[in-house]
């Protein structure tokens, strides 16, 4: 199966190449396509939203298994076990500070993207959906975000 889709807009910020730290500060705008303008309302009633973006500079084909940034200090674990930008389909989500909208754009904090990465999709974010009451990760996660956000 093949599957098709076309951006709805793209990301604006001053990042230029990936990186896998320091993005909490990084205030970007999505530019909507003109047309999807009207599907914006209503969402700066929202403090923050989930961006659902397109990897485009991800390497293809990536390994299957890595450690987490490459850091020797971490174990080797699978690709879906991770949330390395380099996957079999690089669709990258993360949820960020809504700052505002704005006509066609959406001004957010916090976004993990570089300057022209395609956007997929933008939902609100809703606590009761995307904040499970209880959450087990592994001890290597705390280590690996300590200067991600």
């Amino acid at each position: 199966m093949s599957i098709s889709m076309d951006p709805i807009g793209y990301v604006n910020n001053d990042v230029v190449t990936p990186r896998d730290d320091s993005w909490a500060e990084v205030e970007s705008k999505i530019i909507i396509e003109q047309q999807l303008a009207p599907a914006l309302a209503g969402l700066n009633d929202f403090s923050h939203i989930l961006v659902i973006f397109w990897m485009h500079q991800a390497q293809p084909k990536p390994p299957l298994q890595r450690r987490p940034q490459g850091r020797v200090d971490m174990p080797k674990m699978g690709l879906l076990a991770q949330r390395a930008k380099h996957r079999p389909n690089p669709i990258g989500t993360t949820t960020v500070a809504l700052i505002k909208t704005r006509g066609c754009e959406v001004i957010v904090r916090g976004l993990d993207a570089i300057n022209g990465t395609p956007v997929l999709d933008i939902k609100p974010y809703y606590p009761d959906f995307d904040r499970p009451e209880e959450v087990r990760t592994p001890e290597w996660v705390s280590r690996l975000m300590t200067s991600y956000f």
